[in-house]
């Protein structure tokens, strides 16, 4: 938020400058306040003066320590405490397990077979005979990598099948293929908008939605979540203020599994005159009649949303990320994208993949009703076994909120020793009191894996309640 204020005094107060090495994290709005004062040629009490954070007459920064040993950096030996005292606890790191084979609805973890709940193979795609085939055709026709930038010596008729698939699937005319989910929306969002703008999100936006703010140097504002109220009274209160505001929402919410209210959002966002941008990371191929998304959902005009984007490393099988939108809008990507123009293509495997994951989904809606079944069946008993699940509802992502970091090790722990992989969510990825485990329900789990799964860890949670 300091930032966003000297940014904006900079633009509105012509010859002012800021030297960033006067920043600090002790820095106070009093403090901005008498150095913009000096700078603009008025004056400050000498108290001011005396305790500024700035410096206001300071000959210049102060001398800092060299800090040139990996090893010594605060933030290295964080981790390495933390990681440390998991063990001290007398609970084991559930981080980083080998998980052997393909991932459906079991996997083998340390050489045992697990129900696997921590996939994001929602419909068994990955791994499926007619994707495996692409993959393999893909290999002996392209090779296992594009070797250039697409828009040198990289493009692969691959690509475009598969940007053709997903223009069709999201009802867009275009769409554009990148090599990370992740980095397609740092790239895109660092891309779009600048120091003249406003970035404004959802209070649980993603990491790669905020690392993306961060890069374009707009001003930065969440919104409450899933709240188009709080949206539109903000809007109203600073749109006036900037260029382009670009609006940015989640189809799904990966931690709580629900879905923003797409119709009311477009309406503020066209009130406002704004652009929106979705992350459909875990709603395409997930909601929507065929799996097209919030967009199909809902049914809204999908060219209201100016920017689809998501990843097709969840539902369709593969490895990147994606933007869909108008032909204008993807041509201009294409071309001028850093993360696209100055990056490999993606692999044709990658490519092959996701296209046939499409194709397959096409062809067969029944691994999307048996999803829709078992998140359903799963998300009642569970509720039914008095589990804090949230505001989950109509997503095959379904939170069993612990309320304690340690318990929900703890109870990650119990799970695995009983055969179910599902990983544990801590502080600070999510509040402590809303420290969670995050079950992910796929089209291959069986009834019987789904009861016998609420059973066990209603038992476990109660005997961990009361120990």
């Amino acid at each position: 938020m300091l930032t966003d204020l000297i940014a904006a005094l900079v633009r509105t107060l012509p010859g002012l400058t800021v030297d960033p090495g006067r920043i600090t994290p002790a820095t106070t709005l009093g403090d901005v306040t008498a150095y913009v004062t000096t700078q603009l040629g008025g004056s400050v009490p000498d108290e001011v003066a005396l305790h500024s954070a700035i410096g206001i007459g300071a000959p210049g920064p102060a001398v800092v320590e060299p800090e040139y040993r990996i090893s010594d950096f605060a933030e290295v030996r964080a981790i390495a405490d933390r990681l440390s005292g998991v063990e001290t606890l007398g609970v084991f790191n559930p981080y980083f397990l080998i998980n052997d084979g393909i991932t459906r609805d079991t996997s083998v973890v340390d050489g045992a077979s697990v129900v696997n709940f921590s996939s994001f193979n929602y419909l068994g795609l990955s791994g499926h005979p007619a994707v495996i085939a692409a993959v393999q055709d893909a290999v002996a026709r392209y090779g296992s990598s594009c070797s250039a930038s697409r828009i040198l010596s990289g493009e692969k008729p691959v690509h475009r099948e598969l940007e053709s698939e997903l223009a069709a699937l999201l009802g867009t005319e275009d769409a554009i293929a990148l090599v990370g989910g992740h980095s397609t929306n740092v790239t895109i969002i660092g891309h779009l908008v600048g120091p003249e703008d406003l970035v404004i999100h959802d209070s649980l936006a993603h990491d790669s939605i905020m690392q993306g703010c961060k890069l374009s140097g707009a001003t930065r504002r969440p919104f409450p979540h899933n709240d188009h109220a709080a949206l539109d009274e903000l809007l109203t209160e600073i749109r006036h203020q900037y260029r382009r505001v670009l609006i940015l929402i989640e189809g799904v919410y990966s931690q709580d599994g629900d879905i923003p209210d797409l119709p009311a959002i477009i309406a503020v966002k066209k009130k406002h005159k704004a652009l929106l941008m979705i992350d459909e990371a875990h709603s395409v191929g997930v909601l929507g009649a065929g799996g097209g998304g919030i967009g199909e959902y809902f049914g809204v005009d999908r060219g209201d949303v100016e920017l689809w984007s998501g990843t097709v490393s969840k539902a369709l099988a593969g490895c990147g990320g994606y933007v869909a939108g108008s032909a204008e809008l993807i041509r201009f990507l294409k071309y001028t994208t850093p993360g696209f123009v100055y990056s490999v293509g993606m692999t044709p495997m990658n490519a092959a993949a996701s296209a046939a994951a499409i194709r397959q989904l096409r062809s067969d809606g029944e691994p999307l009703e048996r999803l829709r079944h078992n998140s359903r069946l799963f998300l009642r008993l569970a509720r039914e076994a008095g589990i804090d699940t949230g505001d989950s509802h109509d997503t095959p992502i379904v939170p069993c909120i612990v309320g304690d970091s340690l318990k929900t090790l703890k109870l990650s722990n119990a799970l695995l020793r009983r055969g179910i992989n599902v990983n544990p969510i801590l502080y600070p990825a999510v509040p402590e009191n809303l420290a969670r485990l995050r079950f992910f329900v796929t089209a291959c789990h069986t009834e019987d894996q789904i009861r016998d799964t609420v059973k066990i860890l209603a038992e476990e949670l109660a005997q961990l309640t009361e120990s």
